[in-house]
């Protein structure tokens, strides 16, 4: 199949000076980092290394070894040097694996590290990553036994990623991908749920514990608020359970009723009916869609093929609540855009919200047929 996209953020920054909501208190006397004399040394640095400090690139990388340089005056304790040391030691070699297979989609598979070979969910996990092998995909799980192992099962380990953690009562990696150059280990939860969704077209969610709640609720709620970019998250499993059933009741009759989250909510998730189902509804949700992105308040909807007009005009009538101002404008890339630049887009000043209402608009683009 065609590959959807390299992962991005969805709003990715313009500057390097963080916004103001964030900014430490001032200080009284300006960091030794930020003088001439070491600004000067980090930019020679970042020259001497292959990188122009002048550049968008290399001017981040000037930035993120200032603030390294800043923990020294800030007094920072030993454990949080390491927290903040390892922690992006692990993100730069887990993005530096990734790299090296940039074209083939990924599907992010979670769920329950206790599930044993000869359960259906186990047995629908194997299908299901099977099938999306043969689709073209990679699968990237945690690694673990149960559902972690099925995941790599199905497609193989050359057709595998391996996002590991350290724990005190998992000492190594499931059969199939153990010894891979696929296998990362990560020390944090938090650069290990990075990768797992930075790096991912889709999210597959099987039954499990109290971290594959976390992890579909993350999920979920990154993309309800529009911090991850759009993407098909299908939950399943095996034949005679009622998992996904009993935890839709949930949300239905717990958090709907109760107005703690929108109705069009419910359009974030699908729950599949068999592993087939689940791997239709992935591969159509990049039909016509492609990737998004924000310049400012506009959202750029990139599309495969250009749509007709008349299904422009039925989409922006479809979906007015979610313009701000204007209406859909099918056209080429912006100016800022650096990816994709062949492909169409349909654009619009968005509300920044209603992002259930974005996930429903997105199925409808799939549903309508190419312009001639």
């Amino acid at each position: 199949m065609t590959t959807p996209h390299s992962r991005q953020e969805l709003n990715p920054p313009t500057t390097t000076t963080p916004p103001d909501e964030i900014r430490a208190a001032p200080r009284r006397t300006p960091s030794p980092a930020d003088s001439p004399d070491v600004q000067g040394a980090i930019e020679s640095l970042v020259r001497a290394v292959g990188g122009n400090p002048d550049e968008f690139a290399g001017s981040l990388v000037k930035d993120l070894v200032t603030a390294g340089l800043k923990l020294i005056p800030d007094g920072r304790n030993t454990g949080e040097l390491k927290l903040i040391t390892a922690a992006v030691k692990e993100l730069r070699y887990a993005y530096r694996v990734f790299a090296q297979y940039p074209d083939p989609p990924k599907v992010s598979i979670f769920g329950s590290a206790r599930t044993p070979p000869e359960h259906p969910d186990y047995r629908s996990a194997v299908e299901f990553s099977r099938l999306m092998a043969e689709a073209g995909w990679m699968s990237i799980t945690g690694a673990g036994d149960g559902i972690m192992r099925a995941g790599h099962e199905g497609p193989g380990a050359d057709a595998s990623f391996g996002v590991a953690i350290r724990l005190p009562f998992e000492t190594s990696a499931n059969e199939v991908i153990k010894g891979d150059e696929k296998l990362i280990h990560f020390r944090y939860f938090f650069t290990r749920k990075l990768m797992f969704l930075s790096q991912c077209d889709a999210v597959a969610l099987f039954p499990g514990g109290f971290g594959t709640l976390d992890e579909a609720y993350e999920t979920l709620t990154l993309i309800q608020t529009g911090k991850a970019a759009m993407m098909p998250i299908v939950m399943l499993e095996g034949e005679g359970n009622a998992y996904w059933e009993q935890w839709q009741d949930f949300v239905r009759t717990r958090l709907l009723a109760r107005g703690l989250i929108s109705p069009e909510d419910l359009d974030l998730y699908y729950v599949a009916a068999a592993p087939q189902d689940a791997v239709d509804h992935i591969i159509r949700f990049y039909r016509n869609y492609h990737s998004s992105r924000y310049v400012r308040d506009d959202l750029i909807i990139r599309l495969r093929r250009r749509l007709r007009d008349d299904d422009v005009a039925r989409l922006a009538e479809q979906f007015r609540v979610l313009i701000k101002s204007g209406t859909f404008v099918q056209r080429g890339p912006y100016d800022v855009e650096d990816d994709a630049l062949e492909l169409p887009r349909l654009c619009f000043t968005h509300t920044r919200s209603k992002f259930g209402l974005v996930r429903r608009l997105i199925d409808e683009i799939n549903r309508c047929e190419p312009a001639a």
